[in-house]
C-alpha cells in the first residue's frame, strides 16, 4: 500500500574523495525497476555545480537515466548530495558557509532536466545559521530555483534538528520529506533483535508520524507546485489513448 522507490547507481561513487562520480549499477535499468513493480526510480549523484566537468558528467547519468524513465513511463526522483573539497574537508565551518550557495545551484542545474521530483539537502548547517527568518527565505530561494515538486533529505541528522528542516522547509514550499537514518539510526547498535523491533515500532514510528503531522500542517502539494489544482488532476481528454 505504499510506494516502492528503487534506486539505479551503484553504492559508493568511483573517482578522488574530491571529484566523486556516480556510477549506475551494472546489469540494472529502467527497464528491469518498471518490470519489478516499482512506484519510481531514484538516484543519489555526489554534485558540485562548482567543479564544471564533473557536473557535466553527473548531468549527463542523470539524463540519460531521466530519458528512460520518460520511454518507460515511471516518476523518476534525484537526490543530489553535495561535499567539502579542499579546505572545506578540515573546515566545516568554510563548507557551511558555501552549502547554502551549492544547494541552491545544484537545484537550478538538476531540474532542468526532465526529472519529476528533487529531493533536496536542506540550504544550511544549523550548527552555524540558526535564525530562522534566514533559514526559511533559504528555503525559498530553494524554491524558486526548482520548478518540480522538491522534498527534503535528512543526511543522517538527529530526529529533533530533522523536524526543524522539515518544518522550515514545507513552510518555504517543500512537498514533504524523505528521511532515513534521522529516523532510525539509534537502532542500528542494538544487537537483541527483539528490542530492535521494539524500538523501531515505537519510537521510529513514533518519529515518522510527528514528521507526517509536521508536513501535512506545512508541504505544498506537489500539485501545486506544477501550476494544477487536486479537481484537475484526473483531467483527460476523449483523445487520451492518442496522446498518451
Amino acid at each position: 500500500s505504499t510506494g516502492l522507490l528503487v534506486s539505479i547507481e551503484a553504492s559508493g561513487y568511483s573517482g578522488e574523495k574530491e571529484h566523486r562520480l556516480t556510477e549506475l549499477l551494472k546489469d540494472w535499468s529502467v527497464e528491469k525497476i518498471k518490470r519489478m513493480g516499482a512506484s519510481a526510480v531514484k538516484i543519489l549523484v555526489y554534485y558540485r555545480p562548482d567543479l564544471k566537468d564533473l557536473a557535466s558528467q553527473q548531468q549527463n547519468t542523470v539524463n540519460r537515466v531521466a530519458r528512460e524513465c520518460i520511454k518507460y513511463d515511471i516518476p523518476f526522483l534525484v537526490e543530489p548530495v553535495s561535499y567539502p573539497i579542499s579546505n572545506e574537508i578540515k573546515n566545516p565551518e568554510e563548507f557551511a558557509a558555501v552549502k547554502g550557495k551549492l544547494v541552491i545551484q545544484t537545484a537550478r542545474d538538476i531540474t532542468a532536466l526532465p526529472i519529476d521530483v528533487l529531493k533536496a539537502e536542506f540550504p544550511a548547517d544549523l550548527r552555524y545559521k540558526k535564525d530562522k527568518a534566514e533559514l526559511i527565505e533559504l528555503c525559498r530561494q530553494l524554491d524558486r530555483a526548482t520548478p518540480v515538486p522538491w522534498v527534503i533529505l535528512s543526511a543522517g541528522v538527529n530526529f529533533e534538528l530533522f523536524s526543524q528542516q522539515v518544518e522550515i522547509a514545507c513552510q518555504a514550499g517543500a512537498s514533504g520529506f524523505l528521511g532515513g537514518r534521522a529516523i532510525w539510526q539509534e537502532a542500528m547498535p542494538i544487537d537483541d533483535a527483539n528490542e530492535r523491533v521494539k524500538y523501531l515500532s515505537t519510537v521510529a514510528a513514533d518519529r515518522l508520524k510527528k514528521l507526517t503531522e509536521i508536513a501535512s500542517r506545512h508541504a505544498v502539494p506537489w500539485y501545486q507546485k506544477l501550476g494544477l489544482t487536486a479537481n484537475k488532476l484526473a483531467s483527460i481528454s476523449e483523445k487520451w489513448y492518442q496522446e498518451y
